[in-house]
């Protein structure tokens, strides 16, 4: 089926948010990175670009579709992953480690609009 953590939380657009102290790291899940295929190139915010939950920071584009990229909480970006520039491909070969997006400081802690990653599964049916 895939490779969902359970030390992540999940969104109903296939990103996750996983606790780093006081920050957020986010990034897509393997059935995103599997639903786009290869990508090719990846669209991130500026440091310091406010994010809204559930709206649109960035994009991922793929030899055959391109997607937006949403944002699982409210926050300021602190740090984006720049070796995406270099290599899109690490967000297919490890969307949970080196692929990650961006890291998040939220405007607030509230989680409860995300899922573990037992929903997440089920949503994927």
């Amino acid at each position: 089926m895939g490779n969902y953590p359970g030390n992540l939380k999940y969104t109903k657009d296939h990103e996750w948010a996983r606790a780093e102290g006081t920050r957020y790291v986010i990034g897509i899940t393997d059935h995103a990175q599997k639903e786009l295929g290869d990508v090719v190139f990846v669209d991130l915010p500026e440091v310091g670009k406010q994010v809204t939950a559930g709206k649109a920071f960035g994009a991922a584009e793929s030899t055959k579709a391109a997607s937006d990229l949403y944002a699982p909480l409210n926050g300021k970006v602190v740090k984006v992953n720049e070796a995406l520039k270099a290599d899109p491909t690490l967000l297919n070969q490890d969307p949970y480690g080196q692929g990650w997006l961006v890291e998040l400081e939220p405007s607030d802690a509230d989680t409860s609009h995300l899922m573990d990653a037992d929903s997440y599964v089920k949503l994927l049916g």
